[in-house]
């Protein structure tokens, strides 16, 4: 049993959970994004002074640790290292895509997906024009194809969707709903990265000890950094 504080920042989405022995105790979240450096401290200090907590009194931090947002990825991991070194406390890392699908295999009565038909769940994160990060997980949770960064056709996932109901879920999916028009594709709304979904995960790693090595952690960014240069600013960059 454990008192975490779990923080997710791979995507738009801002979200902090104290969590006690699994159940959410005080949340805070925010979806417009741009805004992680600064929500994020303010989101724990809040929690704590809510819950009449001190870091010290906490047992582990835990955070998403992608894919996603290379940027949302260094800020989370960036503060719950701070938190770690300077409270002594371990750290837990959490996959963005996993947390994704298990509350939603977890939640057959708020979601109402078929239970027949071999379902698989297919959490997708943006990566910005038709590319996605994504995974494929069965009924029981477990990943059956790793996490990949995938460009979106109408022939991707066809040799899954032949054979089993796919559900699709999470930023990334509402744009791949025009080219994925396979019968058995069946697209759920709603679904974000959010600190709540890592509760049960950082809870069962929690009691399984498996932390990472804070000094050396780096979050899963799947791919390289790309700095780019806004359209506006182009001309601004050119020298003739």
């Amino acid at each position: 049993m454990a008192l975490i504080l779990n923080i997710e920042t791979s995507t738009e989405v801002c979200s902090v959970v104290i969590a006690r022995d699994g159940a959410v105790i005080q949340s805070r979240e925010n979806l417009t994004g741009q805004n992680h450096a600064m929500m994020v401290t303010v989101f724990i200090r809040e929690l704590l002074t809510d819950s009449n907590l001190t870091m010290e009194q906490l047992d582990a931090v835990a955070v998403s640790g992608g894919p996603g947002s290379y940027t949302g990825l260094r800020i989370g991991v960036s503060v719950a290292k701070g938190l770690c070194y300077a409270s002594r406390l371990p750290l837990i890392a959490i996959t963005s895509l996993e947390a994704m699908a298990l509350h939603v295999i977890n939640n057959h009565e708020k979601f109402h997906y078929p239970e027949t038909g071999n379902p698989l769940f297919c959490p997708m994160i943006d990566a910005r024009r038709m590319e996605v990060y994504t995974s494929f997980y069965d009924a029981n949770g477990i990943q059956i194809r790793g996490i990949q960064a995938d460009i979106i056709d109408n022939q991707s996932y066809l040799p899954f969707l032949e054979n089993n109901t796919v559900l699709f879920f999470g930023n990334g999916a509402a744009k791949c709903r025009n080219a994925i028009s396979h019968p058995n594709a069946i697209f759920i709304d709603g679904i974000i990265t959010s600190a709540e979904n890592m509760v049960p995960l950082a809870e069962r790693d929690f009691k399984n000890q498996k932390f990472v090595d804070m000094a050396y952690y780096e979050p899963f960014y799947l791919k390289d950094f790309v700095a780019t240069i806004p359209v506006k600013n182009i001309f601004k960059c050119i020298k003739f």
